[in-house]
């Protein structure tokens, strides 16, 4: 049996929570989301909880087993605290600017890189090079967070680009160390 997929979800109070054939809605304060999921997999709700349960020791149900029920605990997480993902811009000149419920991200291209709003996410510009992309789902907030990361990954030499808060960057000797 799963470890992850026999444990129940709870649902918190202001919750509510839909379970059709293949599909889990939920709506809570910070908003509403939600997932399809294999029916090869059983999603029920027993009072205040949710059990994933699956008919078999298959390999693809026993895959399913413990996704499923990460995939629905997720959304509940998302829906009553949110999901958040910080990011820095490091390198001189380099600067993030809030516009018009997006970002005006600046690092060093010919012109200024315009990230607009998209449904669902939300940006916070918490001074010239920290901002942040929090929203409902964490698929999304991801998603979105990797792309703005993507436009100018931080490089090995200086360090210079867009990087996670915290994230490591593995620093290299120039030409002139190894002589």
């Amino acid at each position: 049996m799963s470890r992850v997929g026999k444990q129940p979800i709870e649902i918190p109070q202001g919750v509510e929570v839909t379970i059709e054939e293949g599909l889990v809605t939920v709506k809570g304060p910070k908003g509403q989301d939600q997932v399809n999921y294999n029916p090869l997999i059983n999603v029920e709700r027993k009072e205040s909880e949710i059990v994933v349960t699956r008919p078999n020791d298959e390999q693809q149900s026993r895959a399913l087993h413990g996704l499923t029920r990460m995939l629905v605990n997720n959304l509940i997480e998302g829906v009553t605290k949110g999901y958040r993902k910080e990011l820095e811009v490091i390198g001189t000149g380099y600067t993030v600017q809030a516009r018009n419920e997006g970002l005006l991200i600046t690092v060093g291209y010919s012109h200024p890189i315009f990230i607009g709003p998209m449904e669902g996410i939300t940006y916070e510009v918490t001074g010239n090079t920290n901002f942040a992309v929090s929203g409902v789902s964490k698929y999304m907030v991801g998603e979105i967070a990797a792309k703005i990361r993507s436009l100018r990954p931080p490089e090995p030499y200086k360090g210079k680009g867009i990087r996670y808060k915290g994230e490591y960057v593995r620093r290299k000797a120039g030409k002139t160390v190894g002589k």
